[in-house]
């Protein structure tokens, strides 16, 4: 049963969980699942702590395992709101944003891989905002957005009005949205948890970095 934790225990516990967000936000992200998973194992009672295992299980793109946390999770929360939110995560339903996209993204000339991609972006969205608050009112708000970010990384970019237009909001909720989605899942072009391409130009750039490394290395080699 949980809270049956030491206060020595959630000290210590407290001190994991808040070096593992530092290696979260440095893309550490093995360092900061092994740092969660000890927090929550000394204080099995946080509801923070088992978030944050999911937040960064979901980075990992290990969704088996994040759903476990989310289980640990909804079993010590007591908010409400928030164990409603996250409980819907287990439904095998589509929720109104997935609907709008599946219904709007077909029409204009993309493929199920790019659709299914902003799909994946929308549920990695919702774990990694974490407690924070999320305006569920306007879920053409939401799917524009996805559809606009989704396109923009993988080459298929057309202007936020028009995507706007589709889905009957405004170009600026699309804009801010957008950036959102960029800020909280830390987005970079060509991502590749999204890019759904069949060569990614990143690619080119980790080749290029490991010749260089390469480089170095003979040139230094006495």
């Amino acid at each position: 049963m949980p809270g049956n934790n030491s206060a020595t225990d959630k000290i210590r516990a407290k001190s994991l969980n808040r070096t593992g967000l530092m290696h979260y936000e440095r893309w550490e992200i093995e360092s900061a699942i092994t740092l969660f998973t000890e927090a929550t194992r000394l204080d099995d009672s946080a509801p923070e702590f088992w978030l944050n295992l999911a937040r960064a299980h979901v980075r990992m793109g290990d969704y088996e395992a994040m759903l476990h946390a989310l289980g640990n999770y909804i079993r010590v929360e007591q908010n409400q709101t928030l164990l409603q939110r996250f409980e819907a995560l287990f439904s095998n339903a589509l929720d109104p944003v997935e609907t709008l996209l599946t219904a709007t993204m077909p029409q204009h000339d993309v493929g199920l891989e790019i659709i299914g991609a902003a799909i994946q972006m929308w549920l990695e969205y919702r774990v990694a905002i974490g407690k924070r608050y999320l305006d569920f009112t306007h879920p053409a708000a939401w799917a524009g957005a996805l559809d606009y970010t989704v396109r923009k990384i993988n080459f298929l970019e057309l202007p936020a009005a028009e995507i706007a237009g589709w889905y009957n909001i405004s170009e600026g909720l699309v804009r801010n949205n957008h950036t959102d989605l960029v800020t909280i899942l830390d987005i970079m072009p060509c991502d590749y948890r999204y890019f759904r391409g069949a060569i990614n130009p990143l690619d080119k750039l980790v080749e290029a970095a490991e010749m260089l490394e390469d480089l170095e290395k003979r040139f230094h080699t006495i």
